[in-house]
């Protein structure tokens, strides 16, 4: 079966970062091997996404959008856009342009290499970080040391919050996520059927246009996402919520 990757970019109002963001990423996704489409998932935004949007794809067919009227958050809008994809390598990319598109082609190359996961991440030897505070970076080091507990022993990531990544989908199929939250990657790398992990070091950029979502109300869904991660890996209670499942899916 030839691959394809269906790479998902989640957006809440971010219409001023689209058009330079697409033409990034179709022109860096042009330099790897792989069919592509490109899946905006928009979570109803008031910003002029839709419209715009709409007008790209009558001059490019690999770009689709998919607009979620009554939910919010970046897990479900990824999710959302797994579900409703027939791609064998499932990828996500932030829509602010703090991830470097250009990377794509070597996360891609590390699937084909035979990882099951490939991290755009933001501390892997190599990485650079330049505009955080130093209370910021301390939050991050404190929210990644969290999840050494519940990472299997031979897969820990450097990075298991990034926003930027690849995965092959029968690793993810048939498995239960939650919908809310924000740090999907760390769940996939818990619960999924995961076996190799590779890190690709970014230089994490600034946010180009329109505000951070970052707020106490992702703190608390995070907090909530580690609780239920905990209980699964060492009490196994079940926190589903949301599964991929290629039947859900019809057609191109």
């Amino acid at each position: 079966m030839t691959e394809k990757l269906t790479l998902v970019i989640p957006t809440l109002n971010e219409v001023a970062n689209l058009p330079l963001l697409l033409e990034r990423v179709t022109a860096s996704l042009e330099k790897q091997p792989l069919a592509f489409e490109i899946l905006i998932v928009d979570d109803g935004s008031c910003d002029g996404t839709e419209e715009l949007i709409s007008s790209i794809i009558t001059r490019d067919t690999r770009i689709r959008l998919l607009v979620r009227r009554e939910e919010r958050g970046l897990s479900g809008a990824i999710l959302h856009g797994w579900e409703n994809c027939s791609a064998s390598i499932l990828g996500v990319i932030d829509a602010d342009l703090q991830h470097p598109p250009e990377l794509l082609p070597a996360l891609v190359g590390v699937i084909q290499e035979g990882y099951d996961v490939a991290i755009g991440s933001r501390y892997a030897r190599g990485a650079q970080v330049h505009h955080w505070s130093g209370l910021r970076r301390l939050l991050s080091m404190a929210a990644v040391w969290v999840t050494y507990p519940i990472q299997r022993c031979t897969l820990k990531a450097q990075d298991p919050m990034s926003g930027y990544f690849l995965v092959r989908r029968k690793c993810v199929e048939k498995v239960e996520f939650q919908s809310t939250g924000f740090k999907l990657l760390l769940e996939i790398l818990v619960r999924g059927r995961v076996a190799s992990v590779q890190e690709v070091p970014i230089i994490f950029g600034r946010r180009l246009t329109g505000r951070s979502k970052a707020n106490l109300g992702v703190a608390w869904e995070y907090l909530r996402l580690l609780s239920r991660l905990y209980a699964s890996r060492y009490v196994r209670r079940p926190s589903a919520r949301l599964t991929i499942d290629p039947q859900h899916y019809v057609g191109d």
